[in-house]
């Protein structure tokens, strides 16, 4: 269901543009529209007063709390059941934020995520993206909404912006506070400037070297990094936002010196801060993140070269927060045998002639467990 399907719904039920405002900005705050002491009830027509508890019953059906996981950093994994029976998930963060997802699955095939491992399913509906932040609310104060939990924002754009149209408005969050992460999509920078509301942006780069990022990203769009950094700069002067680069640090994959440098010269005097993201580790994959003290080390470096840096903490480590596992979990509990291992090959970096070190085009292969 999209948001417009749910304002045709309130129009036909006698709702006039005032009294949609009132409906769905409660609605994205987790409240009841059934009337009580914070709605004004008694203003709504009388077509419009008993059509909403049906109403109501039809949007709290657009998603409900299938598991919910606590961790011990404050944050909350929700596994959330959509009217068809789909799952996504939802990740309530400290500090009043909350990851959101917005397609069952993900097209994009992030070789270190679980999200991407069955495909894409299908899109999430701009009403079903906003009911996430309304179930949320309906635990804790949400002022923040990042866009980074399953799917690909850019595949679901219009469905996307919708959402974000409504809660930079009426849902209350401070546009800055929405922040719409992509692995890179040229769409994404030829329609986030003109939107009504203009989110911050995430992107998600991960390696300077463009064979390692394909390989990271094997069904993203094909754009150089540095092209990616140069649109993301466009976008960042044009908003005011500095852009969030993400980067998911992966031992003896991109942890290396020659990335440092690589960032450094992509980055050095950019609107932009970059966020070093321990990796979550998975079982049935051979990935794991480098140690604290690499990671820090890495953080001063950028630092110390005049660009922005954080090494993030990943919230969840205790309720397995890698993006996907909690839903994997249930799919693999109806599943008689698991999904194959399968290698993946990591590009050497290349030597100032041009040639990969060591000599193999193939390069080092990391194998799932």
């Amino acid at each position: 269901m999209r948001l417009t399907h749910i304002r045709q719904r309130l129009r036909a039920s006698g709702a006039k543009a005032c009294h949609e405002e009132i409906l769905l900005r409660a609605w994205s705050a987790a409240l009841a529209l059934g009337g009580g002491k914070r709605l004004p009830g008694h203003s709504f027509p009388l077509q419009l007063r008993a059509a909403l508890p049906a109403i109501d019953a039809e949007l709290q059906a657009l998603g409900r709390v299938r598991a919910e996981h606590a961790g011990e950093d404050g944050s909350a994994r929700l596994l959330v059941e959509l009217a068809d029976g789909q799952t996504v998930e939802a990740v309530l963060l400290p500090r009043d934020g909350l990851c959101v997802s917005t397609q069952v699955g993900c097209a994009v095939g992030c070789v270190f995520c679980m999200t991407g491992r069955d495909g894409l399913k299908r899109q999430l509906g701009s009403a079903e993206i906003v009911a996430q932040v309304a179930l949320a609310r309906s635990r804790r104060v949400v002022r923040k909404v990042v866009f980074m939990g399953m799917g690909e924002p850019a595949h679901n754009l219009d469905n996307v912006l919708e959402a974000i149209e409504l809660l930079g408005t009426l849902g209350g969050i401070a546009h800055k506070n929405l922040v719409f992460s992509t692995v890179g999509d040229r769409r994404v920078f030829e329609q986030l400037p003109h939107a009504a509301v203009r989110p911050a942006l995430a992107l998600s780069l991960h390696s300077t070297r463009p064979a390692v990022r394909e390989m990271l990203l094997p069904r993203a769009p094909s754009i150089d990094p540095a092209e990616l950094v140069e649109l993301g700069e466009r976008y960042a002067r044009a908003t005011g936002y500095p852009v969030q680069y993400q980067w998911t640090l992966l031992a003896g994959v991109n942890d290396g010196d020659d990335e440092l440098d690589g960032i450094v010269r992509l980055l050095a005097g950019k609107y932009a801060i970059m966020n070093f993201i321990p990796y979550n580790a998975v079982d049935s994959l051979a990935f794991s993140r480098p140690g604290r003290e690499r990671a820090m080390t890495m953080t001063r470096h950028l630092h110390q070269h005049g660009i922005l840096s954080a090494l993030r903490d990943s919230a969840g480590q205790d309720i397995d927060g890698a993006c996907g596992q909690l839903r994997a979990r249930r799919i693999d509990s109806m599943r008689p045998v698991r999904f194959a291992a399968r290698a993946v090959a990591i590009p050497e970096p290349a030597t100032a002639d041009g040639k990969c070190q060591g000599g193999q085009a193939a390069g080092r292969t990391r194998q799932g467990s």
